[in-house]
């Protein structure tokens, strides 16, 4: 699929972020191209990526996050990270200051955004950068610091293998996740034992393989499921007999079947059809994202 390098409203959005003499800047982002990339970066300031519309793919050390809606993604300041995503995209990105509050996430994580943490985030992207800290918007932007500080962490964590046999694995079910190979015929394949392959999955992830293979298949799904693919059409792609078969997957996975599971979390946006997903892994060098315009507020 061809990339496209997008023309930002202003390319150095991380950097001027970072010079910012304020607590939070925030800067809503649409994408109306089929697919866009963000290369490689990092800045100073924490990072909350709230996505509202569209699927989107964050690239962060060793780790697949999945971000459902109603949920966003947490980025500490100083790591790096990359993004891309296909499709029409609506995001709100928060730029906040490490010393900004004691009780923010010291990891990157998935967070769940309630109602009103909606309401303060789609608020604060109205706000001049050099907003009144002393005024009504200083004020509620500390409340949206309280409200962050309290937003729920989400488990929808898939780490990723750093030794490079397991890797291996690792990135070809990501290329064909549908592969039915058993634990020990993925032993012989990286050139392993069933037994030392058990034994180093558990130490680097602290999963067994099936476990890892269900998360895996969950992130797959709602990426999909969110572009409104069918249940059908993605079971079967993922190696399942019948939709049946993976629905009772996804329902031991995380307490749901997909199609509640997706639906409990559209109530901010109020339409299915505008579900966004994010997911995380492993970095990649991709191009800057062209179709991604970066809405800034005026420096008043």
């Amino acid at each position: 699929m061809k990339r496209h390098r997008l023309d930002l409203h202003d390319p150095q959005m991380s950097k001027d972020a970072d010079l910012i003499p304020r607590a939070v800047v925030a800067v809503g982002a649409t994408s109306t191209s089929e697919s866009w990339e963000h290369e490689q970066h990092s800045h100073r300031k924490a990072q909350l990526m709230y996505t509202l519309r569209g699927v989107i793919h964050c690239e962060i050390e060793a780790g697949i996050w999945i971000v459902p809606p109603q949920c966003a993604l947490w980025i500490p300041g100083g790591m790096s990270h990359a993004a891309r995503g296909s499709g029409e995209a609506h995001v709100y990105c928060l730029l906040v200051d490490p010393d900004a509050s004691d009780a923010l996430p010291p990891q990157c994580c998935t967070l769940g955004v309630s109602g009103l943490l909606h309401e303060l985030i789609t608020k604060a992207v109205s706000f001049p950068q050099l907003y009144d800290v002393e005024g009504a918007q200083g004020r509620l932007i500390s409340t949206l610091l309280d409200e962050l500080g309290e937003a729920p962490i989400e488990d929808l964590h898939l780490p990723m293998p750093q030794d490079p046999r397991l890797r291996r694995l690792a990135d070809s079910l990501l290329a064909d996740p549908g592969d039915k190979a058993t634990l020990g015929q993925w032993a012989v394949r990286i050139g392993m034992s069933e037994r030392s392959m058990t034994r180093l999955l558990l130490e680097e992830l602290g999963l067994s393989f099936g476990r890892w293979r269900r998360q895996l298949h969950v992130i797959l799904s709602l990426q999909r499921l969110a572009k409104g693919e069918s249940v059908q059409r993605v079971a079967l792609d993922l190696g399942y007999e019948n939709a049946s078969g993976f629905i009772t997957m996804f329902r031991k996975a995380v307490g749901q079947p997909p199609a509640r599971y997706l639906a409990d979390r559209v109530g901010i946006t109020g339409n299915a059809g505008q579900l966004g997903i994010a997911m995380v892994d492993a970095p990649a060098q991709h191009a800057f994202p062209e179709a991604l315009k970066m809405q800034l507020p005026d420096r008043k």
